[in-house]
């Protein structure tokens, strides 16, 4: 087992310190930090800074051989272990030789269809279906929409404003014109709770980065408020203060399994597969992909270009040969009938 500098901070420690001061998101640093302690362990707790190329290329080959984890998820461990190497402990890693690299497969994402997705949908009901036809309507990853807050909603203009989406980006998309009206009176709905939990003596909400200590009033603000805050405040143990958290991802994506279950659908549907088809049925109505990429947020338009393989394109798309043959057979028929 590895031994530090008693003055020296914890490695994980400088972990963390380095991902939040490049403003890393906290899903990122939570990756980060389970494959840098993969890593270390795999090597029976030896240091990183006594481990360099070689060590590197056993646990990468060995993720790929033996776990068989996908390519990307072996990416996701290499970009961890240098940024460990190249951040914290401030090392160069040089080639790493004959990695074996993990198979790159290209997935075919699940789409639903109009109707599919009418139907799932009419499963759900108040916030959940609000929420859910948000994520189709705009585009928006599930995460997205939980961390929304009340000022990134513009009615007037018909615009969301996304911030700090994948990859630390800002973005804009449009408010459904069929939602604005249950998106008022949502609103309105959670306003008056905000307005209690003030005369309870709470009502701030955290804010991201140091926000929170430049404006000292704005935790309590109504415009700073999550869009979909959930049901009950939470304590912070340390201060004992109360608060609000926006809905967790879990009791959206569990309305979602038992909405599917309910309609007897064999696709898997995900909250991530509204997005999916929210691209899809773009394209299939004619918006060009640069649109669609910009709505997504994706960095490269490659990435929006697997839409364009599940294009249900209708007379104008390729026809099936067991199709002619069908027909084929019914006019043989027809002909030996007429005569």
């Amino acid at each position: 087992m590895f031994v530090q500098h008693p003055r020296e901070p914890k490695l994980m420690d400088q972990l963390h310190a380095a991902l939040r001061s490049r403003h890393y998101s906290h899903r990122t640093e939570e990756i980060y930090s389970n494959w840098v302690l993969r890593y270390i362990r795999f090597h029976e707790f030896k240091h990183p800074r006594d481990m360099a190329e070689p060590e590197i290329n056993e646990f990468l080959s060995y993720l790929a051989i033996q776990k068989k984890i996908g390519s990307s998820a072996q990416n996701q461990a290499l970009a961890a272990i240098l940024f460990l190497y190249r951040r914290v402990l401030e090392l160069e890693i040089g080639d790493l030789g004959n990695l074996v690299r993990a198979r790159k497969s290209v997935r075919v994402p699940v789409v639903m269809s109009r109707n599919e997705v009418a139907i799932v949908l009419s499963q759900l009901q108040g916030r959940d279906k609000l929420l859910v036809e948000l994520i189709y309507g705009t585009g928006m990853r599930l995460s997205e929409c939980l961390r929304l807050r009340v000022k990134e909603v513009d009615f007037s203009r018909n615009e969301i404003t996304i911030r700090s989406g994948k990859g630390n980006k800002d973005r804009i998309v449009m408010l459904p014109r069929t939602l604005k009206t249950r998106l008022r009176n949502h609103l309105k709905d959670v306003r008056h709770v905000h307005e209690q939990d003030l005369s309870d003596g709470w009502g701030s909400v955290v804010l991201p980065k140091a926000l929170g200590r430049k404006y000292l009033n704005a935790p309590r603000e109504w415009r700073w408020q999550w869009v979909f805050p959930q049901q009950s405040r939470w304590v912070d143990r340390k201060t004992w203060k109360e608060g609000r958290h926006h809905v967790d991802q879990t009791v959206i994506q569990r309305a979602i399994k038992l909405s599917v279950a309910k309609c007897d659908l064999t696709k898997h549907i995900t909250c991530h597969t509204f997005r999916h088809s929210f691209a899809t049925h773009l394209l299939e109505g004619g918006y060009d992909i640069r649109t669609v990429q910009s709505l997504l947020g994706h960095k490269d338009v490659k990435t929006t270009m697997i839409y364009t393989h599940v294009l249900n394109r209708g007379p104008a798309g390729v026809r099936s040969p067991m199709d002619d043959l069908h027909n084929a057979i019914e006019t043989d028929d027809s002909d030996d009938d007429e005569k």
